[in-house]
């Protein structure tokens, strides 16, 4: 029999805490070897629906198959899937070698095969020298690979990332998403992420699902939600800085309720049409960017080349890239373009 192409499906995933409802029919596919990231602000239900895919929640409604098989009522341990938390959740007087064999030992794996796929996994993240070494002897990035190792060790069918980087420094993020990344191309495993992070989103995700409310408002390539967003919500969510919204006149002129520009798509041009008013600029080496307020008192966010002699209460007239421009009616769904 073949291997189902579908690692994960949630079918209609509903999940109330009383009379208040987190999830809101979540209905999703996750192809294999697919990575497929979650997003959205605070309290939109992303972390709950991890959660309800490995097992340690349980769904008011709906069901959760996890390589063709209906796992509602299997445990997170029988489910075939390996969890990466937010904190390390390392045992502090076990070496990383031991903190990465424990769930191996209480599966009754031997122990030839339990230290064959430590020291592949080891040797995959870089962390054989450190084997014998104990968390505290570890730096944070040094703890989370082990804790990604020892998901790595218990060959998952289906890896679960719930914000694994938001106790690391900036520097470390950066190099440890580099290596996530590599890890999924090696593996082919398949990865579901959640963050609310956009820049781990745009970088890691072959897909993003965008949720609010507790609803998937739109599933698509990080390109695709960037370019042409199907609804408010999800343009000024993606990119950073988040997309200029506009109304009134400006939006009238092109038969929309509101428009959306993103600060890249704007120029500062002579010959502009809208004017406006520097309010603020942020040098940030290779870019610049300008708060411009319009003379309707709308404000606008512009990125432009760092060598620009723009300043702080300086006129400029802007003008929209063409085809750039994104129009929404009264609902805030997309208009599409004629």
């Amino acid at each position: 029999m073949n291997a189902p192409e579908q690692s994960l499906k949630l079918s209609h995933i509903v999940k109330t805490y009383g009379p208040v409802e987190v999830l809101k029919g979540v209905d999703l596919d996750v192809r294999r070897g697919e990575f497929v990231v979650f997003v959205g602000p605070s309290g939109c239900g992303k972390s709950t629906l991890m959660r309800i895919i490995a097992g340690l929640e349980t769904q008011t409604a709906g069901t959760v198959e996890i390589g063709g098989r209906n796992v509602d009522a299997t445990v997170p341990a029988k489910r075939g899937i390996a969890m990466v938390f937010q904190s390390y959740a390392l045992y502090p007087h076990l070496t990383v070698a031991g903190n990465m064999t424990l769930a191996l030992k209480e599966d009754g794996v031997s122990k030839p095969e339990r230290e064959a796929r430590v020291e592949k996994a080891a040797n995959l993240l870089q962390l054989s020298p450190l084997l014998k070494r104990r968390p505290a002897e570890l730096s944070g990035g040094q703890r989370q690979r082990v804790a990604i190792g020892r998901a790595i060790v218990r060959e998952p069918t289906l890896f679960l990332f719930d914000e694994p980087l938001s106790n690391l420094d900036a520097a470390l993020r950066v190099a440890t998403r580099l290596e996530i990344a590599k890890l999924h191309r090696t593996l082919g495993a398949t990865m579901i992420y959640v963050t609310h992070d956009q820049t781990e989103a745009m970088t890691l995700a072959d897909r993003i699902v965008v949720l609010n409310a507790g609803m998937v408002q739109q599933v698509g390539r990080p390109i695709d939600l960037y370019n042409r967003p199907d609804n408010l919500f999800v343009a000024g969510f993606i990119g950073s800085p988040k997309m200029n919204f506009l109304t009134g006149r400006i939006a009238e002129e092109a038969d929309a309720m509101t428009v959306g520009i993103r600060p890249e798509h704007l120029k500062v041009d002579p010959q502009g049409v809208w004017a406006g008013t520097v309010r603020h600029a942020e040098h940030l080496g290779s870019d610049t960017y300008l708060y411009v307020v319009l003379g309707d008192g709308q404000e606008v966010t512009v990125r432009i080349p760092e060598e620009t002699p723009i300043a702080v209460d300086d006129a400029v007239r802007l003008s929209p890239l063409p085809g750039r421009i994104h129009r929404f009616d009264a609902a805030g769904l997309t208009i599409p373009s004629a």
